[in-house]
């Protein structure tokens, strides 16, 4: 029995005796404190190695899957900034769009401010809805990329309204970004408007006969989103126009075009060199055309414009003046005329929202109080346009600048 417990051990007998023969050149009083030492040592670094490998690997794969999801230009000095701009990861969670939709059928309609828009079919659990798609560019930088995200989140809060366009999803954590709107038919309030000029042919075959009775029943619509926008989230439109607002079946109206407010929300308000830029002069308040701030009064000013655009189907407010001409010397002797087929009472609602004083201007709760109280003084017979519309002399009359006209769908868009 000892024999074979001998022969069996030997092996270790003789790395043991291998490891006191080393080439450390020590005493035999000496050798063995200093392997207590350094064997530990060597067993410490390596394990650091390895663990500094496996970080190493970690991070590699990480980085290179941020290139993948990423253009080039976020990478090298870029990247870090987009994630510290960037809001938190769960913020958008609950409107990106789930695995199971599908974005099929898209056509590009034009250019717009952030990047193409387009127009698809947004395919899930077998029902198909219209969806307008707003999509970032591809050479976007890390700040266009943050402003995106900042949009979208914008939208994700405030669009909680029956009146106000909704966006249905986003998706904001892999390229292509790109947000998606409910598509409203026939659309644009003003197109819709214009079309009545020519009797009602194409998609207005669709709707009722657009009256007096119908401006109210508008205008409510439209008073009741800019009333949630600004008692619920403090939100000024600042370009509440025809142009901006979406109508759909049964002239049910949303309230859109929301850039101004955006950038007023972002930055913490609109640039003063910049508004006539956006918003062009015949909408804008006095104090607006003084460069004094946008308060939700300039916009009531805008909504007695509203209301003589659709009572007149579509004509520019001050046809009888030139864009040039706007100014604040002027509108202090000047009025709104009475445009043909327009009550006493709806004329009333549109002089009382341009006073010249922003503080006797009525608020969005008093104005739905006065449509519904004069809703039966409206007439009910279609209106009618002595002349059909020249888009030309409408953009030139309105004072409309390349901008707008570039942009004249993205405002009735979003």
């Amino acid at each position: 029995m000892t024999s074979v417990r001998d022969d069996k051990y030997t092996p270790h007998m003789d790395v043991q005796a291998a490891c006191n023969i080393s080439s450390l050149d020590c005493d035999e009083e000496g050798s063995g404190p200093l392997a207590l030492i350094i064997i530990p040592s060597l067993l410490a670094l390596s394990t650091l190695t390895v663990i500094t490998l496996i970080i190493w690997s970690f991070l590699s794969r990480r980085t290179a899957v941020q290139r993948s999801l990423l253009p080039s230009q976020y990478i090298n000095g870029s990247l870090q900034t987009l994630r510290s701009l960037t809001p938190g990861p769960d913020a958008l969670s609950l409107w990106e769009i789930p695995a199971h939709c599908h974005l099929e059928e898209v056509e590009f309609l034009e250019n717009g401010h952030y990047g193409p828009i387009c127009r698809g079919q947004l395919k899930r659990e077998g029902v198909t809805t219209s969806v307008v798609v707003k999509t970032l560019k591809g050479n976007s930088n890390s700040l266009e990329v943050n402003v995106f995200v900042e949009l979208a989140l914008f939208h994700a809060a405030v669009c909680k309204h029956e009146r106000v366009v909704r966006m249905l999803h986003c998706q904001t954590r892999r390229l292509p970004m790109y947000l998606l709107f409910e598509e409203i038919a026939p659309g644009n309030l003003l197109h819709f408007l214009w079309s009545f000029r020519e009797g009602v042919s194409g998609f207005c075959d669709q709707l009722q006969a657009f009256s007096e009775r119908s401006v109210y029943l508008v205008a409510k619509q439209v008073a009741s989103g800019l009333d949630y926008l600004l008692s619920e989230h403090r939100l000024v439109h600042g370009d509440v126009a025809a142009r901006s607002m979406l109508i759909g079946s049964g002239l049910s109206v949303k309230v859109s075009g929301l850039a101004v407010a955006f950038e007023a929300r972002r930055t913490g308000a609109v640039r003063k060199d910049e508004w006539g830029g956006k918003v062009p002069l015949k909408w804008q308040a006095p104090e607006r055309l003084m460069k004094l701030p946008i308060t939700a009064r300039s916009d009531v000013w805008s909504f007695g414009i509203l209301l003589y655009e659709m009572i007149t189907l579509g004509d520019p407010p001050f046809i009888d003046l030139d864009p040039s001409e706007m100014s604040p010397k002027t509108l202090a002797n000047y009025r709104l005329k009475r445009p043909e087929n327009c009550g006493g009472a709806l004329y009333d609602l549109m002089k009382y929202c341009c006073m010249w004083n922003f503080k006797h201007r009525p608020a969005y709760s008093d104005i739905i109080k006065l449509l519904d109280s004069y809703l039966h003084l409206a007439d009910t017979k279609p209106l009618r346009a002595a002349q059909t519309m020249d888009v030309s002399e409408y953009r030139k009359r309105a004072g409309l600048s390349r901008e707008h006209r570039k942009h004249e769908y993205l405002k009735s868009a979003h």
